[in-house]
């Protein structure tokens, strides 16, 4: 990796965090595919590069949030002590077991498009045909959603904000309180799925360790993104924001649907 590379990865990681980080979405399932087809990151070691990326970039939204008490409450305890095995089951299953990414770019494909577009015209219908505000799952529902999100995770290394996002604001949860709660736990998941596919790279063989360099200079980027991010976040409006988490669901979904049938 040289310098050149370097600062691409910090730019590409400062402009998605920048743009994801107020809807509660750090960003790494936008710089997975950058990963693949611009840095050629070898699989799996873009997946734990893309863990990398959220650990180094996660303070920077974080520390915002943390300063006007928007971490605290049970959502964030729920999301990260559900995520927290799943990224560990999915660590496992992505060295020993899961196909190529062309599976999971089709999974997402068929999984967020839909979402996106249903959240968009779900806020831009009339308020009657709205969930009201606040009436989301239960706290069981959330634990099982976040397990499931962090074996996705684990696999993949997009952290899983880009799915409990959507899914949680599109029940009737405001996403003033998803955000932080689901940047929570994509970092909490991020730090231990980093540390178990190093402690599989010993024991492996192949490309399962992280490419430091540019997971670092991604991270560092995401980390002053992340940071302007959520400090914009609390002067859009809640319409405006989740119409942008609609827009980066459908656009993540078209994407990978377009690079599935390619």
């Amino acid at each position: 990796m040289d310098w050149g590379t370097g600062v691409g990865g910090v730019a590409a990681g400062f402009l998605i965090a920048v743009v994801t980080a107020p809807v509660g979405v750090s960003g790494a399932v936008f710089l997975l595919p950058v990963q693949l087809s611009v840095f050629a990151v070898p699989s799996p070691a873009v997946t734990p590069t893309n863990l990398l990326y959220n650990v180094v970039a996660g303070p920077g939204a974080l520390l915002r949030h943390r300063r006007t008490g928007a971490l605290h409450g049970p959502l964030v305890r729920r999301l990260v002590w559900g995520t927290l095995p799943g990224v560990v089951i999915g660590a496992v299953i992505r060295v020993f077991a899961i196909p190529g990414p062309a599976v999971f770019k089709a999974l997402v494909a068929v999984f967020l498009l839909p979402l996106g577009v249903w959240l968009i015209a779900r806020t831009l219908a009339p308020a009657r045909h709205r969930r009201p505000p606040g009436d989301g799952p239960s706290g069981r529902a959330v634990t099982g959603l976040a397990l499931v999100v962090g074996v996705v995770g684990g696999i993949y290394g997009i952290g899983g904000g880009s799915l409990l996002g959507p899914l949680l604001v599109g029940r009737g949860m405001p996403v003033a309180q998803v955000a932080p709660a689901a940047l929570a736990a994509t970092f909490a998941t991020s730090v231990v799925g980093a540390v178990t596919y190093a402690l599989l790279a010993t024991a492996g063989s192949g490309d399962i360790a992280p490419h430091w360099f540019l997971g670092l200079a991604c991270g560092l980027g995401g980390l002053l993104g992340g940071y302007l991010g959520a400090r914009l976040q609390p002067r859009l409006p809640e319409k405006v924001l989740r119409l942008l988490l609609g827009a980066l669901a459908s656009g993540v979904g078209a994407l990978y649907a377009a690079e599935s049938l390619a």
